[in-house]
């Protein structure tokens, strides 16, 4: 998957670390694998709690993010604690995942 920074967009606080990327055919603009990937690394060495997503959180990381952290801002923090790139292959109901303390 090859990855590159969006270019056409002016660079200011709000896209830094944004990035346009190739994803089933389809380019998006994501932050999954930016500047902020250095960051999780780090914090991989705090704790963490395992839980099961819940199916009224499934393939909603902003819900998921909410209950831990209460609020959705950090949704891309436990995606990315627990390497995942897509919500809906990744959030299943049921499925054991880590949810990294702050």
């Amino acid at each position: 998957m090859a990855r590159s920074t969006a270019n056409s967009m002016s660079q200011s606080r709000y896209n830094f670390g944004v990035y346009i990327m190739a994803h089933k055919d389809k380019l998006v603009t994501t932050s999954v694998g930016s500047d902020y990937d250095g960051f999780v690394r780090l914090n991989k060495l705090k704790d963490s709690k395992p839980g099961h997503v819940p199916a009224a959180t499934a393939q909603r990381p902003d819900l998921i993010s909410n209950i831990f952290y209460d609020t959705p801002g950090y949704w891309w923090y436990p995606m990315q604690y627990n390497g995942f790139t897509d919500p809906f292959e990744d959030l299943q109901s049921g499925r054991l995942i880590s949810i990294p303390e702050l």
